[in-house]
């Protein structure tokens, strides 16, 4: 019976799965020409040579032709890659090259890269690479020839063994408990408590409530505790909707979807609950969405908001906001900064100090 045949104690057959990896082991080597004008004076076939580098675990050198390696190249430069390994003169190295030639931002240039074949390479017997890399008027007259100097970029891959490596054939699949506690909320399965919000009932689970929340953890299971009641809990200085997107954070660890319309005003409900039931990391998504909202209408609102709510990241993208003259200015006509002065005058003294005081030091930036 062969191994694709075999069943199992359940009668499913079995699987497994493997790899044949070739491997590899690359590295690069940059080799700037300074002075390319009098390297023209080198003959015809004759070449200079680049210091020895290490890549892919052995030692190489370029051999760089400025006028061509033979008779029929000499308009053009060549460029080879030679086995350099003074302690390995009797093995042979399977091995691929890629020449290019580097622009002023030290990105390769398309036009100007080429790549050998995988070849066998031997110290002092073979080189392999490219008799007509480039042409020097095509060189010459490019702007990748600066102060008569340009760079090649030599990328080489050593090739290794090849091996085999067994794959595990189980696929785990990715968590999806929130999707599991979302259900259950849903399903009402096990629910021990009760809201009223805003005439609606909500229906939950102390333990999940108590888990992400230590104002729930209290009410139910400290001193004061509300665990053994059965009536529903009233909660009435909260709208329904922003108990409900309390709620399904609490179930599923997300924000929950909001129209575009109504995002603005349900993350700025949703952090005051947040803050209320010391839930940070529904605090800080509802800061990091509140950013994207910051303009000269909002930003007094969502200041006046972070002050209250002790955001400091928030208010700190605010006054940031605010540090633009033009921004200010606008920001101060909106009905916004009126309740922002009063509720807030802390921060009327932080925008004070960073804006004002400059501004008579003559230190304020100018308009925009």
């Amino acid at each position: 019976m062969t191994t694709s045949d075999r069943i199992s104690g359940d009668g499913h057959p079995t699987g497994s799965a493997s790899s044949i990896i070739a491997g590899a082991v690359s590295g690069y080597h940059l080799l700037k020409i300074v002075g390319y004008s009098r390297t023209k004076e080198v003959p015809n076939a004759k070449c200079i040579d680049s210091c020895p580098f290490v890549a892919g675990g052995r030692t190489w050198h370029v051999s760089y032709y400025p006028n061509g390696d033979d008779s029929n190249t000499v308009d053009c430069v060549s460029l080879y890659l030679v086995l350099h390994d003074t302690l390995a003169k009797a093995e042979t190295v399977k091995a691929q090259a890629k020449f290019s030639l580097v622009d002023q931002h030290g990105k390769p240039v398309p036009a100007y890269t080429k790549t050998t074949e995988i070849r066998d390479f031997s110290v002092g017997i073979t080189s392999w690479g490219f008799d007509k890399f480039i042409e020097r008027e095509a060189l010459e007259k490019s702007e990748h020839l600066k102060d008569d100097s340009f760079t090649i970029k030599v990328d080489v891959t050593v090739m290794g063994e090849c091996h085999a490596q067994e794959i595990s054939s189980i696929v785990v699949p990715p968590s999806h408990m929130h999707r599991l506690f979302r259900d259950l909320l849903s399903s009402k399965t096990g629910i021990d408590v009760e809201f009223r919000v805003g005439g609606e009932m909500f229906s939950a689970h102390r333990l999940v409530l108590a888990a992400w929340s230590p104002v729930f953890r209290a009410q139910f299971y400290g001193p004061m505790k509300e665990g053994t009641t059965t009536e529903a809990i009233c909660i009435d200085d909260m709208e329904a909707e922003v108990f409900k997107a309390l709620l399904s954070f609490m179930y599923a660890d997300a924000l929950p979807d909001m129209k575009q319309e109504e995002e603005y005003a349900m993350t700025l409900n949703l952090l005051v609950a947040a803050d209320r039931y010391d839930l940070e990391r529904l605090k800080l998504l509802c800061e990091d969405k509140l950013c994207n909202h910051i303009n000269t209408s909002s930003v007094s609102t969502i200041l006046a908001l972070a002050e209250q709510h002790h955001c400091h990241e928030l208010k700190a993208a605010c006054m940031e906001f605010l540090s633009s003259p033009v921004n200010l200015d606008e920001a101060m006509e909106s009905e916004g900064f009126d309740v922002l002065a009063k509720s807030c005058p802390g921060v009327m003294k932080d925008l004070l100090r960073s804006q004002i005081v400059p501004s008579l030091l003559g230190k304020r930036k100018p308009r925009e």
